[in-house]
């Protein structure tokens, strides 16, 4: 499996924690960046280039921080092919959800709402959790990939 990563700079030093428990877990990772802390960058150059990479991979995940991690699900979901969620605390079980019944391949993360270990629970959550493949689901996702291709 692999990861891409991305963050502006509300969810730099929270992304820059999570890279070092992903690999821990033995998974690759490849950071899209905000690769310094820049009070004055903006959240699409950073997201837009991990949402375009988990849609040319689709082996890959991704995962997305911000602020609230509402404008960087938001440009993630502009991307053809990706189904962003989020997350900024709460139950754990809207990210199961997402997984298994949207095929969710991006996660967003709220980084001035939740904490290094909620965090880290979110991911273990994504990356373990399958879609289910239940006819339904499946229906709705390609309902969803028409209305990409015919606009």
């Amino acid at each position: 499996m692999k990861i891409y990563i991305g963050s502006d700079h509300a969810g730099y030093e929270l992304k820059e924690k999570l890279k070092t428990y992903i690999q821990s877990l033995n998974i690759e990772i490849i950071d899209k960046g905000a690769f310094s802390l820049n009070n004055e960058d903006d959240y699409p150059d950073f997201i837009v280039p991990v949402a375009e990479a988990v849609a040319q991979d689709s082996e890959s995940l991704g995962i997305v921080l911000g602020g609230s991690g509402e404008g960087e699900q938001i440009s993630a979901n502009k991307v053809d092919g990706i189904r962003a969620i989020e997350f900024y605390g709460g139950n754990l079980e809207i990210v199961k959800l997402g997984r298994e019944h949207n095929n969710a391949n991006i996660l967003s993360l709220g980084a001035r709402f939740i904490t290094e270990d909620e965090a880290k629970n979110a991911i273990i959550i994504f990356i373990n959790t399958p879609f289910t493949n239940d006819e339904r689901h499946v229906r709705r996702l390609e309902e969803i990939k028409n209305e990409e291709i015919n606009n």
